[in-house]
C-alpha cells in the first residue's frame, strides 16, 4: 500500500505537470495552431507528452542521485543544487525548497533578458524537480554512507542522466544554465560552456570553504566530470566520429581507397591554392574513429603531401551512420 500511495503522488504531480506545460505550449503556439486552419496536431500532443514523461523520469533519477550520493558526500558539484546543499549544510533547510529560491531572482532576471516561454518553462521544471526532491524522494530513499569517492562518482552518474532526460524534455533545471544564457547573451564572445564553467568553479571553491576540507572541491569536481559524461553521452550519443577534410591533387586514388576499403563515401569540393594559385581538390569524409589510422595510410601511400584536417564531431547523421526519423527519434 505504501509504495502504491508513493507512486499515486508521483503521479498526480506529473499529471499536473503536464497540464501546466501544455498550458504553457498551446499559448505560445497558437498562432501556428490557427494557421493551420484549426486542425488538430497529434504529433505536437505527442510531443508533449513524451516531454512529460522524460521530465519526470528525468526528475526521479536526479532526486535519487542528489538524495542518496550527492548530498551525504558534503560536496556541492555546481548548479543551484550545489549551492543550495551548501546552503543546506549550514541551515539544514530542504534541498529542494532552497533550490527553488535561488531560483528566483534568476528567473526575474531572465525574464527581461531571455525569451518569456523559456522562463516559464525552466520555472515549471525546477519547482517539479525540487517537489519531487523533498516529497517523493527525501522522505523515502536511504542515503548512502560509505566511501566518498563512490558517493561522487554514482552521485554524478545520476544526476548525469536525469539531467540529460530533463533537457530531452525541452526543460533545464535552471541555476547556472539560466546565468551562463544570460552571459552569453550580454557577452557572445564568451562561450556558454565557458560561462557555466567560471560560475561552477566559484560554487566548488565555495563549498572547499564551507565544509573545511579541499576534499569536497576535489569530489565535487568528479561528480561534476562524471554528470557532464553521462549527459554527453545520452544527447549527443556515444557513437563519436571524426571529420576529415582532405586537400589533394589525387582525389580520385584516395576516393577510391575510401570506398574499398573503409566502405565510405566522400564529398569532392574544387579548390584553389592560395599560395601555389593550383587548383586541387578537398575531399571531405565522416569516419568512425576506429577507421583514422587506416584512413591515413591511405592518405599517405596515395598523396605523402597531401594536407590533413580532422575534426571530432559528437553524432553523425546519414547512410552508414545513424538514422534519425521525422519525429525526431534516432534510429
Amino acid at each position: 500500500m505504501k509504495i502504491a500511495s508513493e507512486a499515486f503522488e508521483i503521479t498526480i504531480l506529473g499529471i499536473i505537470m503536464e497540464y501546466l506545460l501544455i498550458l504553457v505550449y498551446d499559448k505560445y503556439d497558437r498562432q501556428e495552431y490557427l494557421k493551420s486552419g484549426g486542425k488538430s496536431n497529434m504529433n505536437q500532443k505527442k510531443q508533449q507528452v513524451r516531454n512529460v514523461i522524460f521530465l519526470l523520469f528525468g526528475s526521479l533519477i536526479y532526486g535519487i542521485g542528489t538524495h542518496c550520493f550527492v548530498m551525504p558526500a558534503n560536496i556541492a558539484p555546481g548548479g543551484a543544487v550545489g549551492l543550495a546543499l551548501i546552503v543546506n549544510y549550514l541551515s539544514h533547510l530542504p534541498v529542494g525548497i532552497l533550490t527553488i529560491l535561488l531560483n528566483v531572482p534568476l528567473l526575474i532576471l531572465a525574464w527581461f533578458i531571455l525569451s518569456r516561454r523559456f522562463v516559464i518553462t525552466t520555472g515549471i521544471s525546477c519547482i517539479f524537480c525540487s517537489l519531487i526532491l523533498d516529497f517523493a524522494i527525501a522522505p523515502r530513499f536511504p542515503v548512502y554512507e560509505g566511501d566518498r569517492l563512490m558517493c561522487s562518482l554514482f552521485g554524478g552518474i545520476l544526476v548525469g542522466i536525469g539531467m540529460a532526460f530533463i533537457f530531452m524534455s525541452g526543460s533545464t533545471t535552471g541555476g547556472t544554465d539560466i546565468l551562463g544564457y544570460i552571459l552569453q547573451k550580454k557577452k557572445p564572445h564568451i562561450s556558454i560552456g565557458k560561462a557555466l564553467l567560471m560560475v561552477d568553479g566559484v560554487i566548488l571553491l565555495l563549498s572547499i570553504y564551507v565544509f573545511e576540507n579541499v576534499e569536497a572541491g576535489l569530489f565535487g569536481l568528479i561528480c561534476l566530470f562524471a554528470q557532464t559524461k553521462v549527459i554527453d553521452a545520452i544527447i549527443y550519443g556515444n557513437d563519436i566520429g571524426s571529420m576529415v577534410m582532405i586537400v589533394t591533387r589525387y582525389p580520385d586514388l584516395i576516393t577510391r581507397g575510401i570506398l574499398e576499403e573503409l566502405e565510405r563515401s566522400a564529398t569532392v569540393l574544387d579548390a584553389k591554392g592560395a599560395y601555389s594559385g593550383g587548383n586541387v581538390k578537398v575531399l571531405i569524409c565522416s569516419i568512425r574513429k576506429n577507421q583514422f589510422y587506416k584512413l591515413k595510410n591511405i592518405i599517405y601511400s596515395v598523396d605523402p603531401n597531401a594536407f590533413i584536417m580532422v575534426t571530432e564531431t559528437t553524432e553523425v547523421f546519414g547512410e552508414g551512420f545513424k538514422e534519425i526519423s521525422g519525429n525526431g527519434f534516432i534510429e
